[in-house]
């Protein structure tokens, strides 16, 4: 029977319980990430060299603690789906370090990128693509367990115990393949598939993007239920910004390959303090027709990631430019009095000597106050649909 539910603003974080795969302790960050950098050579000529490259990703740093949900998001092209790929190291980055759980990824005496793997997975955005049209599904749930050493008839019984617990029962669904499933049904078998190898992390790439709205709502129910009962960590990458704050602990902001802010979630779209997250949350649409957005908060398209901007790389769409913005980049810094609340801007710098550094907050910057309240007032997810 289909009932009607709404769903809640993002529930209280709880810490992790204790976990015996626990190396570096409770206070020791699960992920920490530090300059991580990825250019994409451009060739060209009769010799094939390298002429140019794609800053996809330069210089990110940032830590996910033991427990949290942190939200990646960002304009198309940011960078937000090839940082996952280099915390996978599905793409090897060029420069830059990882400590999972205190041990460094891929040092001599740290962690290999299989045990990375078996304790870090990733879901796809695209549902359809990620699965084997060859496979029935529970085939490709057991696939990861049986690579790793796992028996055959347990790794069967292990995805049939995990497409159940993802709401798909393996009486019906475990013998089907992809094209006989719906979106939502091939999303929760990434989602199993994901948990086959019981990892202590997810990154979630824009993994209900591709939803209907009701699906959606039952996906991220799924997800926060599954963050509980497997313990799990989580990276949220989405464009969706009421989901990101919905399920969100923290949230992180890139732009053009570059973290612009950190924050805690509730404080990010309270009193957001970079220009652009400014301009992110008052693009936010919504129901209410009494409140619609009819002058765009930020205009026209991001720089090219071939040739960006010398300093601050949002310096050509920001409104409160000045002639340092262009010359100097600003480092991510603390805002005072908000702990945990870091920023990339000359404004948040009362020594930056910008004309409005040290003005913090909303009344600081004055970009669409009234539509950035309006925002985070409101139930972050609409009405949907469970079974």
């Amino acid at each position: 029977m289909m009932n009607f539910f709404k769903l809640q603003g993002p529930a209280a974080r709880v810490a992790p319980r204790p976990d015996p795969r626990d190396i570096g302790g409770p206070r020791q960050p699960m992920l920490i990430a530090r300059n991580l950098r990825k250019h994409f050579p451009i060739t060209g000529g009769l010799l094939g060299r390298a002429v140019a490259s794609v800053k996809a990703v330069d210089d990110v740093s940032f830590t996910v603690q033991k427990g949290e949900t942190l939200g990646v998001v960002g304009e198309s092209g940011c960078g937000k789906s090839t940082l996952a790929r280099l915390l996978m190291h599905l793409v090897p980055p060029d420069s830059g370090e990882m400590i999972f759980d205190g041990q460094e990824v891929g040092a001599r005496y740290g962690l290999r990128l299989r045990d990375l793997r078996r304790n870090m997975q990733m879901v796809f955005q695209d549902s359809a693509s990620s699965l084997n049209p060859r496979m029935p599904i529970e085939e490709s749930v057991a696939y990861g367990p049986r690579v790793h050493g796992m028996g055959r008839a347990e790794a069967r019984a292990h995805a049939i115990s995990l497409l159940e617990q993802v709401g798909l029962p393996a009486r019906l669904f475990a013998g089907r393949y992809p094209h006989e499933l719906s979106g939502g049904q091939k999303q929760r078998v990434n989602i199993a598939r994901a948990l086959a190898l019981d990892p202590r992390m997810l990154i979630l790439d824009e993994a209900v993007s591709a939803l209907d709205k009701s699906v959606e709502a039952q996906v991220l129910n799924l997800l926060r239920r599954l963050k509980s009962e497997f313990n799990l960590t989580y990276i949220f990458i989405s464009h969706d910004l009421h989901v990101v704050q919905y399920i969100s602990d923290r949230v992180m902001v890139m732009y053009l390959g570059e973290v612009v802010e950190i924050g805690p979630v509730e404080r990010i779209y309270a009193n957001a303090s970079h220009p652009y997250t400014q301009a992110l949350l008052a693009s936010q649409l919504h129901a209410d027709p009494r409140n619609r957005v009819t002058d765009p908060p930020i205009t026209g398209d991001p720089p090219n990631p071939v040739n960006p901007p010398t300093g601050c790389r949002f310096h050509t769409r920001c409104p409160f430019a000045e002639a340092m913005c262009s010359s100097t980049a600003p480092r991510l810094h603390p805002l005072a009095g908000e702990e945990g609340h870091i920023v990339a801007c000359h404004m948040a710098d009362p020594s930056s000597g910008h004309a409005r550094a040290g003005r913090a907050g909303l009344d600081r910057l004055g970009m669409a106050r009234p539509l950035a309240a309006k925002a985070a007032s409101e139930p972050p997810c609409k009405e949907g649909l469970r079974a």
